[in-house]
C-alpha cells in the first residue's frame, strides 16, 4: 500500500483517540512537530514585498523626460510638442482601433490590468513554501485528513483547491492535471490582454502618420501664405511624434512587462502544484524542499 493510501486510511488509536501515524519510515512525532521550524531557511525571506512598482515610474519619468530634455538642448520650444488635436487623433484612434481588434472580455480584462504597472501583484512564494513544507509534516504526522483544517484558512483560492484536491484523496495525477487545466485557462487569458497593448504599439505610429498627412492636407490648403508653411509642417509631424512616442515609450514596453508579471504569476502555480503533488506522493520533506528551491526566484 502506498504511503498516500496508508496516511488516508489513517485509524484512531483505540487509548489516545490520536490519528495513528503514517508509515514508521516518516519522521518521529517529536521531530515532526519541531521540523517546520528547523527547515526555514534564511533565504526564503529574500523576496521583499513591494507595494508600488517603482522602476516602471522612473523609466517613463526618464523616456520622456529625455525627449523633453533634448528638445529644449537643441534651442526648440517644449510648447512646439502640445497640439490638442493630434493627441486626440492618435490617442482616438489607437484606442479604437483596439477596441475593434479585441473582444469585450479581453479588452476588458486588459484596462484591469493596467495598474499593474504601478502596482504589481508579488506572488508570495518564499511564504508559500514554507506552508507547503508545514503541510507536509502534518500530512506525515495526521495523514491527509489532518490538511482539512488548513483549506478553509488558505487565502489564495488557487492554492486553496489544490488543498481541498489533496484533502479529497485524489491521485497525484488528478491533482496535477487538474490544476494545470486553470493554469492554462488563466495564462491564455491574461497573455490576450497583454496583447492588446502590443496591439496598440503597433497601430498607434501609423495613426500619428495619420495624422501628419491630415496636418499637412491643411498646410496644403494655405500654399498661398508661404509665412504659415513652416509652422504648419512643424505642427502637422507632431502627430507623427506622439503616436511613434506612445507605441515605443509606454505600449510596447507595458505589454511586455505584462507578460513578465503574468510568467511570474505561472510560476508561483506550478510552485504549488509540484509542492501538492510531491505531498500526495509522500514525498521527504526535504526532498521536496529542495525541490521546490528550483522554482523559487
Amino acid at each position: 500500500m502506498s504511503w498516500p493510501q496508508a496516511a488516508r486510511e489513517a485509524v484512531t488509536h483505540p487509548k489516545s483517540g490520536v490519528e495513528a501515524h503514517a508509515p514508521a519510515s516518516g519522521l518521529p512525532s517529536r521531530e515532526a512537530a519541531r521540523a517546520p521550524a528547523r527547515r526555514t531557511s534564511p533565504a526564503l525571506h529574500t523576496r521583499a514585498r513591494v507595494s508600488v512598482d517603482f522602476l516602471s515610474i522612473a523609466g517613463l519619468l526618464i523616456a520622456i523626460g529625455a525627449i523633453l530634455l533634448g528638445q529644449f538642448l537643441e534651442g526648440g520650444q517644449l510648447s512646439s510638442l502640445l497640439n490638442g488635436p493630434a493627441i486626440l487623433i492618435v490617442g482616438g484612434g489607437t484606442l479604437g482601433a483596439a477596441m475593434l481588434q479585441s473582444p469585450m472580455p479581453v479588452f476588458m480584462r486588459a484596462m484591469s490590468m493596467l495598474g499593474w504597472l504601478l502596482k504589481p501583484p508579488v506572488p508570495p512564494t518564499a511564504e508559500t513554501l514554507e506552508k507547503i513544507l508545514r503541510w507536509c509534516h502534518l500530512a506525515r504526522k495526521e495523514g491527509l485528513l489532518g490538511l482539512e483544517r488548513t483549506v478553509e484558512a488558505e487565502d489564495d483560492p488557487f492554492t486553496r483547491k489544490g488543498l481541498q484536491l489533496l484533502v479529497d484523496g485524489n491521485e497525484p495525477d488528478t491533482i496535477r492535471e487538474t490544476m494545470e487545466l486553470d493554469i492554462e485557462a488563466r495564462e491564455t487569458r491574461d497573455l490576450q490582454a497583454a496583447k492588446v497593448f502590443e496591439g496598440m504599439g503597433g497601430y498607434a505610429p501609423t495613426i500619428g502618420i495619420i495624422g501628419a498627412v491630415m496636418g499637412l492636407i491643411h498646410v496644403m490648403g494655405n500654399l498661398g501664405d508661404p509665412g504659415r508653411l513652416g509652422g504648419g509642417i512643424a505642427v502637422a509631424f507632431v502627430a507623427t511624434i506622439y503616436g511613434v512616442g506612445l507605441a515605443n515609450l509606454f505600449l510596447l514596453p507595458a505589454g511586455n512587462k505584462l507578460r513578465a508579471i503574468v510568467r511570474q504569476q505561472i510560476q508561483f502555480n506550478e510552485l504549488v502544484i509540484e509542492g501538492l503533488v510531491a505531498i500526495a506522493e509522500g514525498e521527504n520533506p526535504r526532498i521536496i524542499e529542495a525541490r521546490l528551491q528550483g522554482l523559487v526566484s
